[in-house]
C-alpha cells in the first residue's frame, strides 16, 4: 500500500470515529444560524470543541476563527464559511432554525463543519505521526455579503504564509458522493450596478414637452445588456441581469425620477478589472438620445474563483484515494459569486463542489428556505480536505528540494 494509500486510511478511520458527533455539530448549527458578522455563537461551538482536542483557536479582528494543526513548515489552508442567509427556513426537520427569518440556506452549516471534521482527523493522525507542516483551519465571517469576509482575513495577515487553500462549496444538483472539480474559472465575478435617471417630466398626453425619463430607462434596461454583450469576448461570460426596476405611480404622468437595479456578472478576471469602465461608458450612450440624466453607482463585489491545476489534483487525489466513496465529475461554470476568489488572488488554491442531493431525492436549489441537504455528505467533505491538506503538505515539501 502507497503512502497516500496509508494516510487515506487513516484519515477515513478517524473521520468514520467522528461522524455521528459531526452530524450532530451540523444539526447544532443549523438550528442556530447567524448573519453575516454576528457568527459568535458558531465561533464559540467551534473553539470550544478545537480546544477539546487541544487545538487553541484564535479569534481575528473582526470575526471568525483560525487554529494551526502542526507547529512548523509549510502551511496548507482549509477555509470556511459561517454565516447564514435572511431566509425563512422551511425545511421542518428536527434541526430547523430556531431563529426567526434566518437559514443555513447555503450549506455554510455543512462547510463549517467539513473543515471542522478534517481538523479533528489530521489532529488524530498529528498524535501517531509528525505532520510534514502546518495544517490552518480558517473560519471566515461574512461571505454573504460583497466584498466579503474573506478580504477582512487577508487583512488580518492570517493567510500571510499559507501557501495553498483548499475548500469546498455545498452543490445541491449533483449526488453525495461526487465530488465536482474543474480547473480554471469556477465560479463568476459579481458586481452590483444602479442607475439612476432623471429628468423634466410631465404629462403623458405631450411627452414632447418632457424627458419621457419612463421610455429611456424601458430602453436602458432592454438596450444595455445587448451592448455588452457585443463590448466583451463572449468567452468571457459576462451577463447583466435587472433585479429592480422603479419609475412613476400613475398612468398618465411622465415622472421625473427612476432607477434600476442589477448584477454585472463574468468568469474572466481581466475582463473583470475593466468592465466597470465599459459600463459607465455605455450607459452614457444609450440614455444620451433622451436627455436624461443618469448617475451611476457600480460597486465592484468580488473576482472569479480561478482553480489552480496543482491544487485541484490534489483534491483529485484525495477523491481516488477514498476508496470509491467518492466520484469525480467535471462541474460545471456557474456566474453565482463567491469570496473565497480572493484568497485566490493572493495564494494558489481551488474549490470544490461537494455533492449534497439524496440518491433519487428532489434537487434543491442554494439560498432557498427549503433547501436540504444528504448528510452523508459531512463525512465525506471532512475526509476529502483532510487528505488533500496533508497530501498538499507533502507536495510543498518535495517541491522545497
Amino acid at each position: 500500500m502507497s503512502d497516500s494509500s496509508q494516510l487515506a486510511a487513516a484519515v477515513h478511520v478517524a473521520i468514520d470515529e467522528l461522524t455521528e458527533e459531526l452530524v450532530a455539530f451540523r444539526r447544532d448549527l443549523h438550528a442556530n444560524p447567524e448573519l453575516s458578522w454576528q457568527e459568535q455563537r458558531t465561533c464559540a461551538k467551534v473553539a470550544e470543541r478545537l480546544a477539546v482536542a487541544g487545538i487553541e483557536a484564535k479569534p481575528l479582528p473582526r470575526g471568525g476563527l483560525v487554529a494551526d494543526i502542526g507547529t512548523s513548515g509549510p502551511v496548507v489552508g482549509l477555509r470556511a464559511d459561517l454565516d447564514a442567509l435572511p431566509v425563512e427556513d422551511l425545511t421542518l426537520d428536527p434541526w430547523v432554525s430556531r431563529v426567526t427569518g434566518v437559514a443555513h440556506a447555503c450549506g455554510h452549516d455543512v462547510h463549517t463543519t467539513v473543515v471542522l471534521g478534517a481538523g479533528l482527523a489530521i489532529a488524530r493522525l498529528r498524535e501517531e505521526q509528525e505532520l510534514p507542516g502546518r495544517v490552518r483551519l480558517i473560519f471566515q465571517p461574512a461571505e454573504e455579503v460583497m466584498p466579503g469576509g474573506a478580504l477582512s482575513v487577508i487583512e488580518s495577515g492570517a493567510v500571510a504564509d499559507v501557501e495553498r487553500i483548499l475548500a469546498v462549496h455545498c452543490d445541491p444538483a449533483i449526488e453525495v458522493g461526487e465530488v465536482g472539480l474543474r480547473e480554471g474559472p469556477l465560479t463568476g465575478a459579481a458586481d452590483f450596478l444602479r442607475v439612476d435617471l432623471e429628468g423634466d417630466g410631465g404629462h403623458t398626453s405631450r411627452p414632447h414637452l418632457t424627458h419621457d425619463l419612463t421610455f429611456a430607462l424601458a430602453k436602458l434596461v432592454g438596450e444595455l445588456p445587448a451592448v455588452l454583450s457585443r463590448s466583451f469576448d463572449p468567452r468571457a461570460g459576462v451577463s447583466l441581469v435587472w433585479g429592480s426596476i422603479q419609475a412613476g405611480s400613475a398612468a398618465n404622468v411622465i415622472p421625473a425620477t427612476g432607477y434600476a437595479l442589477g448584477t454585472v456578472r463574468m468568469l474572466d478576471p481581466v475582463v473583470w478589472a475593466e468592465a466597470e469602465k465599459v459600463v459607465v461608458e455605455a450607459i452614457g450612450q444609450v440614455v444620451a438620445p433622451y436627455r436624461v440624466r443618469a448617475t451611476i453607482d457600480y460597486v465592484r463585489g468580488v473576482p472569479p474563483v480561478v482553480n489552480e491545476s496543482v491544487s485541484l489534483g490534489l483534491l483529485d487525489s484525495a477523491i481516488q484515494d477514498s476508496g470509491g466513496a467518492m466520484r469525480r465529475i467535471l462541474t460545471t461554470q456557474s456566474l453565482g459569486g463567491e469570496d473565497f476568489a480572493w484568497y485566490l488572488d493572493e495564494i494558489p488554491g481551488a474549490m470544490a463542489r461537494l455533492g449534497t442531493r439524496t440518491p433519487g431525492g428532489p434537487t434543491y436549489d442554494l439560498h432557498r428556505g427549503d433547501l436540504r441537504i444528504d448528510e452523508g455528505a459531512v463525512a465525506l467533505g471532512a475526509r476529502l480536505l483532510a487528505v488533500a491538506a496533508i497530501e498538499g503538505l507533502r507536495h510543498a515539501n518535495v517541491s522545497d528540494r
